[in-house]
């Protein structure tokens, strides 16, 4: 078994998911990296720390929506860390389309990765969650978890259905020590963004790394005080609007 606390970050392989397994690591977290490609697990995995004492980031190149995939995934990090104490739900994909071009076959694929997977893998994971001294479960959702913007209807929707069932968990296994989180984070300076949005200016949008420094602040903070939602916003927008 992993003497330290183990932490599984889906969408490992880059963006914000790479940011919030080096800065896991450097918080002592052991990362458990999944995403489909095995290529950016391994430069992720090289970025954390650990690595020289044998407790470095360990692997798991797989496609979440394929059926089966969330408990599989579960199964091989307990039996290569031997616990789990937090999961980073982050892998996510980003559709930029009306909502009359929008099809059911583009519904159906964001849906599966940004609302089912994270919903099985998080169903599979809670048993060793319980058994985690201090457990946390963090959901990478967006602005649009509670906002709609145009051409983003069936991405708003998913990630509506993230935060749904974000506030329904938080409230079955909070007596039970397990927290959960949902950060929104407004535009970060990712891969996803740059597809949807290649004109955009980058110099204005939050970078992977403050989203990490969220996820760490989040999960470091046991007190009294407990957050539900962190929404961010870039400096350049209005706030509270």
């Amino acid at each position: 078994m992993s003497s330290k606390p183990v932490a599984l970050i889906t969408g490992a392989s880059r963006g914000i998911g790479r940011a919030v397994a080096v800065a896991l690591s450097e918080a002592g977290y052991r990362p458990a990296l999944a995403a489909r490609s095995e290529e950016g697990l391994k430069v992720s995995a090289g970025l954390c720390t650990g690595a020289e004492a044998g407790t470095g980031a360990l692997i798991f190149p797989i496609d979440l929506t394929r059926e089966g995939a969330p408990e599989q995934l579960t199964g091989m990090v307990l039996e290569a860390a031997g616990r789990l104490d937090l999961l980073v739900n982050n892998a996510g994909a980003v559709l930029s389309r009306s909502f009359e071009e929008t099809g059911g076959d583009d519904w159906d694929r964001l849906m599966a990765l940004n609302a089912r997977a994270p919903f099985l893998l998080t169903r599979a994971a809670l048993p060793a969650l319980r058994r985690a001294p201090e457990a946390a479960v963090v959901n990478i959702g967006s602005v649009v978890s509670f906002k709609g913007y145009e051409m983003q209807a069936a991405y708003t929707a998913s990630k509506h259905a993230l935060a749904g069932w974000t506030k329904v968990l938080a409230r079955e296994v909070s007596a039970e020590g397990i927290r959960v989180h949902l950060i929104a984070p407004g535009g970060v300076a990712t891969d996803l963004v740059r597809d949807v949005r290649p004109d955009i200016d980058e110099s204005g949008l939050i970078s992977p790394e403050e989203i990490a420094r969220a996820v760490v602040f989040l999960v470091k903070n046991r007190g009294n005080a407990v957050i539900d939602v962190l929404e961010i916003h870039r400096a350049g927008k209005i706030p509270f609007a």
